[in-house]
């Protein structure tokens, strides 16, 4: 990578340090409000007028933010230290202390959804408590799977030794792995950045590396996702879930069936993408299957284009100014302020994220920059999940929440201008045709692979009712459902066997993984109706639609578009983005290589 200073966050604008006295004041604070709120409300709901219950709401939401800026900082300070026991530890202390002492609200949503709709209406005929609407809307979706409020309160409690508990076990072991390659020590994202070399043997060396971790801590990551699939399969049958993803879709506020489709949607289309893709993938390659982990492997004619920091902001903004220069100016705060931590180092989490802190603070940006063309499109989306952010402020912090299959939108989008940027200033040649192979894969990575996740999930779910899962049970449905995805093409082997235990939204976010498909889909169908400029003023309407995607239902949002999300042929639409990119590789690859 180009000798540069790489700019780190600065979390001062919340708290100067884990020791700041300000956060003892603010613990405190958030303490004395849930109890008071608790001795004040509690079983006297019904009694409130309308704006008796918008004052209550609003003081109920600063509180929540308080919350959330203690939370965000001892989260955000932990995870570029991971292996600093005193900020794991302050991180845990935190956990506990904010939902012990949040225990007293749980009675809001249960007394709320006790109440008859009659009096929900009566309030929402007030101004002040109408503004709260999607708030209202999201906690009456739950009013058939709550319990009581002891059973809740047990639920709440034992969720810090439960799942949240596995979950930090298994980042922090994760955080500790230590991979060596040719006698050099590397990181989680140092190893996979190996994967993108051109040189083949190194490339299988890594690979193969990352399985012989994975299968050294199989044990416990097995034992961990067992238990992570196990906690999740008693609250869901106490609640009256139907399937093991319904909960998450239900904070999606999608249907099952709707899930479904997708899923099965993407499958059928395995063929027509992703194993033809990774055909020509082969070709290019020279071979007549490529290894599992060649898949995102830079081909032999691609330039080894490295970009300095500076550049890779250059580019990014620039693609995101062409497009809208009101996208632009949100964008530009976030390299103007110390809101980014890029370089990748040792204990650092791997890969990046966009963390929000609460509806009236900015988001804070991880990422592991290397210099690679890939991490310039991770900046792009990540940027986008840090727009998406700012144009949601007014919404408040209760209406706002993280619905993934939106919450990917922008991302992708951002990702997807930036990406058009850099192919527009190509000729044909294979500069060109490695630029799209690439930018394929990556789509293949989201809407294909991912989907691939889902059934292992999926079947993993299903099984573990019957018992505990072996780690070779684990291996082989894991083998499975890459085979059926990648193709005849694609080797895959034994030396990827174990990296199912790499993925960590198996463990922290179960059956997220379809936002992903879910949100590129969406995307690829808003980018060719950008594309085809039938749509006055898109830029406007696009950004407008990001302003809503926490409080409109979907058909709302992309009704301005033309776009139904319930039409037989919406996930096919956003396919044959994918697809017709593979059109132009073949029609390259005939003109370039015969």
């Amino acid at each position: 990578m180009k000798n540069e200073n790489l700019p780190a966050w600065d979390l001062s604008d919340l708290y100067r340090g884990i020791d700041d006295p300000q956060i003892a004041a603010d613990l405190e604070s958030y303490k004395n409000f849930c109890a008071a709120f608790a001795d004040r409300y509690r079983g006297n709901l019904s009694a409130l007028d309308g704006g008796a219950f918008a004052a209550a709401l609003k003081s109920y939401e600063q509180n929540s933010l308080i919350g959330s800026k203690i939370g965000g900082f001892a989260y955000l300070n932990m995870v570029t230290q991971m292996k600093n026991q005193t900020a794991a530890a302050f991180y845990q202390n935190i956990s506990e202390k904010l939902t012990d002492y949040s225990k007293p609200l749980i009675f809001l949503s249960l007394e709320i959804n006790a109440l008859p709709e009659e009096k929900i209406g009566e309030w929402l005929q007030n101004p002040d408590a109408a503004f709260y609407r999607p708030w209202l809307e999201r906690v009456r979706r739950y009013k058939p799977y709550e319990l009581s409020e002891p059973v809740e309160e047990v639920l709440l409690e034992k969720s810090m030794t439960s799942s949240s508990a596995w979950v930090r076990l298994y980042e922090e072991t994760s955080s500790r792995l230590q991979f060596e390659v040719d006698g050099k020590t590397y990181n989680d994202a140092e190893i996979s950045k190996l994967l993108l070399n051109k040189d083949p043997v190194l490339r299988r060396k890594a690979g193969a590396e990352m399985n012989r971790v994975a299968e050294q801590n199989a044990d416990l990551f097995a034992f961990i996702y067992n238990m992570v699939i196990k906690d999740k399969a008693i609250e869901d049958e106490k609640r009256g879930f139907r399937q093991p993803m319904s909960s998450r879709n239900l904070a999606e506020n999608v249907s099952d069936k709707m899930v479904d489709t997708l899923a099965e949607t993407v499958r059928a289309n395995y063929g027509n993408i992703a194993h033809r893709f990774y055909k020509l993938k082969a070709k290019w390659l020279g071979v007549e299957k490529i290894s599992y982990w060649d898949r995102n492997a830079p081909l032999p004619f691609a330039d080894d284009a490295e970009y300095g920091w500076s550049e890779a902001v250059t580019t990014v903004l620039d693609a995101y100014k062409e497009f809208s220069p009101e996208l632009y100016e949100i964008a530009r705060d976030f390299f103007d302020n110390a809101w980014i931590d890029v370089p990748p180092r040792d204990g650092k989490r791997s890969g990046a994220f966009c963390a929000p802190v609460s509806a009236d603070f900015h988001p804070y940006l991880l990422l592991n920059f290397t210099g690679k063309r890939n991490d310039v499109l991770t900046l792009a989306h990540e940027l986008g999940h840090g727009c998406h952010h700012q144009t949601r402020a007014q919404n408040g912090e209760l209406n706002e929440y993280s619905r993934m299959t939106t919450e990917e939108v922008a991302s992708v989008f951002g990702e997807m201008i930036v990406f058009q940027s850099m192919v527009a200033k190509l000729p044909d040649g294979p500069e060109k045709l490695a630029l799209i192979a690439s930018k394929v894969s990556d789509m293949i990575n989201t809407a294909i692979r991912q989907i691939a996740f889902h059934f292992f999930e999926t079947r993993a779910h299903a099984e573990r009712r019957e018992g505990e899962l072996s780690k070779e049970r684990l291996c082989d449905i894991w083998q499975e459902e890459m085979r059926a995805s990648l193709g005849e093409a694609v080797e895959v082997g034994d030396d990827c066997r174990f990296i199912w235990s790499q993925v960590g939204h198996f463990f922290f976010l179960p059956f997220y993984v379809y936002a992903y498909s879910f949100a590129d889909c969406l995307v690829n169908s808003l980018y060719q109706v950008s594309r085809e400029g039938k749509v006055a003023d898109f830029p406007a309407k696009y950004l407008q639609m990001l302003s809503q995607t926490a409080i409109g239902d979907y058909g709302e949002l992309l009704r301005p578009f033309g776009l139904d999300p319930q039409a037989p042929d919406f996930w096919n639409r956003g396919l044959s983005l994918i697809s017709g990119y593979i059109d132009e590789l073949e029609r390259l690859d005939r003109k370039l290589f015969g």
